[in-house]
């Protein structure tokens, strides 16, 4: 069959249509991965093997850059033959991955795990080589009119992303493996329509039905899961409880979201123990299990009758409405209506409440079962319901209220062991904090109950010393020891209560007479003496029970001497350590070291000299702000190596240290092949090409730049979009979109590039810059907006650097092409490939190590040091080995 079809020199628009939609069947296939891992294991899993994955990218353009001859001569047959099989693997690969029993949990621990999760890399890998190799043809065979076909590829992967993002209403996130699969069926077809291959049309159809059958049938047939969710996840246990039901379930990209029944369901979130005995009638079956993405169980709790309300008392957001009466109430976070309820109960005048997910909203507002078993409390008429993040309203809000709630926002903890640890939460950062301070009426009072089941206790640490700078940013570095009351239960919850005008002495003794009741512990109040001499020793045996020599101590041990045991010589029984005590006095406490480590903290806080504990500590306590919003990574840089061979004691940790992982397989991958054209083919392909370090210095720096300013703008436009797959799906859509524009506008200066290109460079740079220090300020207020507005106004912010953004690629590809430099050509497509996946793994290390403002100045600076090896890609060949416009020795 004679091809007369030349991507040269103008290609029919179904073309361009093909590239667009078979690129963005590509990145679909990637949010699509992404999550799966997030309803059957951990999103950060996820991130790993699609990073990992895209290294096809940058393996097709190695082997092409040393086989260019073949692929030239057989473009049509490869083409052919990565679109015919490029459907077909990802769906098979998908549905091979999930009867991989891959558990992050035991990646340490079980060495079959590391296996598993190569398996998973090497299925997800290969539906990614044949996209590469795909749109690697492609480039190669239209390097002159490179910017028109990067401008459909950029243009078509954005609309599609977005186009996913709505396809998750309609399909479930084990089907949703669909969306890809209907965007490459049409790419396809719209390839052999430009080709005029009607054969190729029928073949393609035929594979895309045998696809789609395969995802539908094969898992009924063979009596296999078409999503494996994991038996850790909290759903899993839900799922086994023998009277389990679901209730209700909506996929959306605001998560896929069950809600369970069960009698086997009892969630008390920080209740005291004291409950069991005291209460006359303890409410039965008074809770549903919320799960999202099958993470949970958040409890939904019924509408109790007047008889059951005292259940409420021992609970530890109760504490406020010990000293407010009739209060008015704002709830940060809704989630499953705990927080509300309680201040419905204990009898406030008022509650607003706000939630960020509008899916949750639509749940308890719409379906029948929910608004019957919570009293329908969302409508309830003492309710106002905000519909965008609390922290958001509280900063542009007069209203003041005496009571504002940020309660167990968290359904399990605030990170999962061996999951996605690196989860922004600016709900509690030194700005949220301030923000709802500042929202207190004179007398009014911040309750902040977070889950306590660390030990070493992490969080906790950083709650307590984040809210201690709040205060003191809110009262202008006045006096704060009356302002504070906390308590904890231990490995159960924390809380932190703030008043604004302090405590007064009545008010401290009746909260200390109700911890009493309740028999938690107090950590802090106004006049609480601590003995500053166990501090050292708990410090030591900390760190000791991380990187002693020899056996670890743990300090949660029993001591090691028994109340019988004889004192030593010289030392009378009475002083004997571990002695009996004497008759009639009362045994001593018992010291837990977590619990006495909250008061020294509390202690150093208030008086000084925190910052030296903080940095004996074994672990990070630094506070959280809105440009390090991350309650983990806890483990400090200077010890990454000391924990290598001990790795079983940091298990909550492992999301973390598996980034720097990926950091360096990526580095060692991306080397490897960017080196393979050069080491196979230095003498023949680039001896005589000028410019060589410097043109792979600019692509390097324009894969870091691009990739980096993208993946660290998610993180910023949360705080906007409340969501992170919203704001993945949006930003991702807007850069590449805009990013495509700016690529078809550069063909107009390639003539003039060597003077207008530094121009853009520049621009880039004194926009990234300016956005890395100011844009928060600006997506705060878009936050409170309505949301298709918020969408709207966030692609706006992100129009100027990705429209820039995207000249500097195809400037220089289009130039490769036209100067004859083929081999080049393909050799910086997979410079750029390698890089970006160096790029994305990067990120998440430079954002909790110095911020995110970082991560974009990160950026700016990878595209200004481009500027000046922008010339080298500028340079021609030598005139004597130009021939038929390519190296002689080629």
């Amino acid at each position: 069959m004679s091809i007369t079809v030349d991507l040269d020199h103008r290609p029919p628009l179904s073309f361009y249509l093909s590239v667009g939609l078979v690129a963005g069947s590509i990145i679909a296939l990637q949010i699509g991965i992404m999550r799966v891992f997030s309803v059957g294991s951990w999103a950060h899993f996820g991130s790993l093997v699609v990073s990992l994955a895209m290294f096809g990218f940058g393996l097709t353009s190695a082997v092409m850059c040393v086989g260019k001859s073949w692929f030239e001569r057989h473009w049509v047959g490869s083409v052919k033959g990565a679109l015919l099989a490029f459907g077909p693997l990802m769906v098979v690969c998908n549905l091979a991955a999930q009867q991989v029993p891959f558990n992050a949990i035991f990646l340490i621990s079980d060495p079959m795990q590391k296996w598993r999760l190569f398996a998973n890399f090497v299925l997800y890998f290969l539906p990614f080589l044949a996209g590469a190799l795909y749109l690697g043809v492609i480039f190669l065979k239209a390097q002159k009119t490179f910017s028109r076909v990067y401008f459909a590829d950029l243009v078509g992967s954005g609309l599609c992303g977005l186009t996913v993002l709505l396809a998750m209403y309609l399909w479930r996130p084990d089907d949703l493996i669909m969306a890809p699969l209907v965007l490459w069926l049409a790419g396809g077809v719209l390839w052999f329509v430009a080709l005029g291959d009607r054969r190729g049309v029928f073949a393609i159809v035929v594979v895309a039905i045998l696809a789609a059958a395969v995802h539908h049938l094969a898992p009924q047939v063979l009596g296999v899961p078409k999503l494996a969710v994991s038996d850790y996840k909290g759903v899993s246990y839900a799922r086994k409880f023998p009277d389990n039901k679901r209730v209700y379930e909506r996929a959306s990209p605001f998560g896929y979201i069950e809600v369970y029944s069960s009698s086997y369901l009892h969630f008390a979130p920080g209740q005291s123990d004291n409950a069991a005995f005291n209460l006359k009638k303890m409410p039965s079956n008074a809770y549903l299990g919320l799960y999202i993405d099958s993470e949970g169980p958040a409890g939904i709790i019924k509408d109790l009758p007047a008889d059951e309300t005292a259940y409420f008392k021992y609970l530890p957001m109760y504490y406020p409405y010990l000293l407010k009466k009739d209060p008015k109430t704002f709830v940060v976070q809704f989630g499953g209506g705990i927080s509300t309820a309680v201040a419905l109960k204990s009898g406030s005048s008022q509650v607003t409440v706000a939630e960020g997910n509008p899916a949750l909203l639509t749940a308890f507002r719409e379906d029948k079962h929910l608004r019957d078993f919570t009293g329908d409390i969302l409508n309830n008429p003492k309710v106002n319901v905000i519909d965008y993040d609390g922290r958001l309203y509280v900063a542009h809000t007069k209203n003041r209220y005496d009571v504002i709630d940020l309660s167990l926002a968290d359904s399990a903890g605030l990170s999962s062991p061996g999951g996605f640890s690196i989860v922004e939460k600016y709900s509690y950062s030194r700005e949220a904090m301030s923000a709802y301070m500042r929202a207190l009426t004179p007398g009014g009072v911040l309750s902040v109950t977070l889950w306590n089941k660390e030990e070493p206790p992490k969080s906790v640490l950083k709650l307590y010393a984040t809210m201690v700078a709040a205060a003191r940013d809110v009262d202008g570095g006045k006096d704060i020891a009356q302002k504070f009351y906390v308590v904890s239960s231990y490995l159960s919850t924390a809380t932190v209560l703030y008043k604004r005008d302090g405590f007064t002495p009545k008010e401290i003794e009746e909260l200390n007479a109700h911890t009493k009741a309740m028999s938690f512990d107090e950590i802090y109040y106004p006049g609480f003496k601590v003995d500053t001499s166990d501090l050292k020793q708990i410090l030591q045996d900390y760190r000791d029970q991380f990187f002693f020599a020899g056996h670890a101590a743990d300090p949660t041990a029993p001591a090691e001497s028994e109340p019988n045991d004889k004192p030593p010589p010289g030392m009378t029984d009475a002083a004997a350590p571990g002695a009996a005590p004497a008759d009639g006095a009362a045994p001593p406490t018992p010291k837990v070291p977590a619990t006495v480590l909250g008061r020294l903290a509390w202690h150093y806080l208030i008086e000084g000299g925190w910052q030296k504990v903080a940095d004996e500590y074994v672990f990070d306590t630094r506070i959280l702000t809105n440009h390090q919003p991350y309650f983990a990574a806890y483990i400090k840089v200077p010890d990454l190596l000391k924990f290598t061979d001990r790795l079983e004691l940091v298990q909550d940790e492992w999301g973390y240290l598996l980034l720097w992982a990926t950091l360096g397989i990526a580095t060692i991958f991306a080397l490897t092949l960017v080196l393979f054209p050069v080491i196979f083919g230095w003498r023949t392909i680039f001896s005589r090409y000028p410019g060589k370090a410097g043109t792979m210095i600019y692509f390097l720096c324009l894969g870091l730049g691009y990739i980096i300013v993208e993946v660290g703008m998610i993180s910023h436009f949360i705080l906007a979009l409340s969501n992170a797959t919203v704001s993945a799906s949006v930003l991702i859509t807007g850069m590449l979109v805009f990013s495509g524009i700016g690529s078809f506008y550069s063909e107009r200066f390639l003539d003039r590039s060597r003077t207008f290109m530094p121009k853009v460079f520049l621009a880039i740079f004194a926009i990234l810059v300016t956005y890395a220090f100011t844009i928060d300020y600006a997506l705060d207020w878009i936050g409170t907006l309505p949301y298709a507005l918020r969408i709207l106004l966030c692609l706006l912010i992100i129009f100027p650097p990705a429209f820039l953004m995207g000249f500097p690629m195809p400037t220089a590809m289009t130039t490769l092409g036209r100067l004859g430099k083929d081999h080049m050509f393909l050799w910086a497509w997979g410079i750029n490939g390698c890089f970006s996946v160096i790029g994305a793994a990067l990120v998440p290390i430079v954002a909790t190590s110095f911020g995110l403002p970082a991560v974009v100045l990160v950026g700016a600076f990878a595209y200004l040091i481009a500027l000046p090896t922008f010339f080298s890609v500028l340079m021609p060949l030598p005139s004597q080995s130009t021939g038929a416009g390519r190296p002689a020795a080629a």
